[in-house]
């Protein structure tokens, strides 16, 4: 049985995974209308991506005899400066998921929550790999710049991301 502090919790991480589909899909209809077809892509998966996430932390509630308790999402930014701004800001929001995480572990081995703190080094070790993504594109930005040629070089690599379902959730 997971405790009313994890409970409550999860219960916001779900809303905080909600909350970064809703932004990179935000993202991704920005890029779109920059005409930026394989960044609107790379945020597509992405927002697909956080979606996969918040139903991780759904099912593990309910596996262990919780309740999900569905809140309002924020509504997002729509728009932003460049494409290299958007990316900073999505790099910016995973580091701060990446907290929101590392806040769930403390909590859990606080709790001496063994089952909590094994599901969320999944998440530990996803957020490596999130940050380290939105950086790559950020420096990849810095280096090429925000118009010619190097922004299409960037644009065709990203619309190359396919985002494929997890059989197992």
């Amino acid at each position: 049985m997971i405790s009313d502090s994890m409970q409550e919790a999860f219960n916001k991480q779900i809303n905080a995974e909600l909350y970064s589909s809703y932004l990179y899909l935000s993202m991704s209809a920005y890029f779109e209308s920059v005409n930026l077809p394989g960044f609107a892509n790379w945020m597509r998966c992405q927002a697909q991506e956080e979606l996969v996430h918040a139903m991780k932390f759904y099912n593990f509630v309910n596996e262990r005899g919780g309740k999900v308790e569905l809140a309002a999402i924020d509504g997002p930014p729509v728009k932003w400066e460049s494409p290299l701004s958007a990316f900073q800001d999505a790099y910016a929001h995973e580091q701060k998921v990446t907290a929101l995480i590392n806040n769930l572990v403390d909590l859990a081995t606080a709790e001496k929550d063994h089952a909590s703190t094994s599901f969320l080094q999944w998440f530990v070790n996803e957020q490596v790999e999130e940050e380290s993504s939105a950086d790559k594109v950020v420096q990849q930005l810095r280096l090429a710049g925000e118009r010619g040629g190097g922004l299409f070089m960037i644009d065709r690599e990203l619309a190359t991301r396919t985002f494929v379902m997890p059989t197992v959730l």
